[in-house]
């Protein structure tokens, strides 16, 4: 970063968001959801959008200060309450060829010593009435993206000796080193970062592992893939025809693990930060793929409220593999954002599957993929089990075992 001014980098996250991130498509229209404080980086991803020859930039903006007050102040009935008008909107602008991009930047500890109830009711409405247009995203319908802001809050949380700016700089450096937007050529060096994760998938892929086996400190863990599974990574083209990267930063490959065969105990190994609440030291045992048993030290109810969205919120719907040494791993910050987080281990989520997982998912019906094993919930939260002790073995259709990882490490 020596001699470059924050101007200069944010404008190259910026293209970069635009170029190698969205793809975005002379005549598209984009969505854009942000928090307050990001507003400059909106400005200048809004301006490359429409020198990309966007029809149509619209950006909605959150407000952290406005989503506590409803928790100190609204009426009890307001928390099963969502705008489905919104999202029925937006799933309307998805299926109309419109861009999706999420910016996080959050409080992750906004909601913290809320009623939990309050919290999972909330976020069950949500979740269902956002699930039209989070179909759109889960199918891989159209191109769309996810970056990071640096917000005071957020910084606070990562960096909490800091003072307020020392912090923010020190957030906004991390995540320009961390999405390569540092680099001489960020596009240059995205396009390769995606091919190497393409050689990664494509060895997987040539595998077909009938199963993960996981061990570790407090984990021991058997996780089966579906049936006709897919390992993606990367760059990846979207239904309407366009290359994106769903993320940046991302270091993972991951897949569809199948919904009833996944046994054995495993342990987060990071935070997990999910809607405003911090949840630390996950343990969980899995029973024909079901979390049948779980504590946490730190956020526990709002983990068992996650998990009791609905019948697939306690099962898996992607596994990911991510080695330990990672550039967002190597820097050694937590990040309290399973946007970095997740990049920086390997992960499983809760929840919902993806249909690019399945092969020709997009073109199969929901029983069908369900057959195949695929999960289907309101929800999908990825949290972290990877760390530099972990063992991961592939498992043949016959039962031999491969090493795939050791000491967190790729050992292919």
């Amino acid at each position: 970063m020596r001699g470059m001014t924050h101007d200069t980098l944010l404008d190259a996250y910026a293209n970069l968001t635009i170029r190698s991130g969205l793809n975005l498509q002379k005549g598209q229209q984009l969505l854009i959801t942000a928090p307050l404080d990001a507003v400059p980086l909106v400005r200048r991803i809004t301006e490359h959008a429409y020198k990309a020859g966007a029809s149509l930039v619209t950006t909605m903006y959150g407000d952290d200060v406005t989503t506590l007050a409803r928790f100190k102040h609204a009426p009890d009935s307001a928390f099963d309450t969502a705008p489905g008008w919104l999202f029925n909107g937006m799933a309307e602008a998805f299926k109309a060829g419109a861009a999706r991009l999420a910016i996080a930047g959050e409080d992750p500890g906004l909601l913290a010593g809320q009623d939990p109830k309050k919290l999972a009711r909330a976020n069950k409405a949500r979740s269902m009435a956002y699930r039209p247009a989070l179909e759109h995203i889960t199918g891989f319908a159209i191109n769309w993206c996810v970056i990071a802001a640096a917000t005071p809050a957020w910084a606070k949380s990562v960096f909490p000796g800091l003072p307020e700016q020392e912090a923010l700089d020190k957030l906004w450096q991390a995540i320009f080193a961390c999405t390569r937007a540092d680099l001489p050529d960020p596009v240059g060096a995205w396009e390769k970062h995606s091919a190497d994760l393409a050689r990664r998938t494509d060895y997987l892929n040539g595998k077909r592992y009938a199963a993960l086996k996981y061990s570790g400190p407090g984990t021991d863990l058997t996780l089966g893939l579906a049936d006709d599974h897919v390992w993606k990574g990367g760059a990846g083209k979207a239904r309407n025809g366009v290359v994106c990267n769903a993320n940046i930063p991302t270091e993972e490959v991951f897949t569809c693990p199948h919904k009833d065969r996944v046994d054995g105990t495993v342990c987060s190994s990071k935070p997990l930060s999910y809607q405003g609440s911090l949840i630390d030291g996950i343990k969980v045992r899995f029973e024909k793929g079901r979390i049948v048993e779980m504590t946490a030290e730190k956020g526990e109810d709002a983990f068992k409220s996650l998990i009791s969205t609905d019948e697939g919120a306690a099962r898996l719907g992607e596994v990911a593999l991510v080695p330990h040494s990672s550039p967002i791993s190597k820097s050694g910050i937590i990040f309290n954002n399973t946007l970095f987080d997740e990049n920086a281990a390997s992960h499983i989520a809760v929840g919902q599957s993806y249909s690019e997982n399945i092969r020709n998912g997009g073109e199969r019906s929901a029983d069908e993929k369900a057959s195949l094993g695929a999960n289907s919930s309101l929800v999908h939260v990825d949290w972290m089990i990877g760390n530099a002790d972990l063992d991961i073995d592939g498992l043949t259709a016959d039962g031999k075992a491969e090493p795939l990882m050791r000491n967190g490490e790729w050992a292919v």
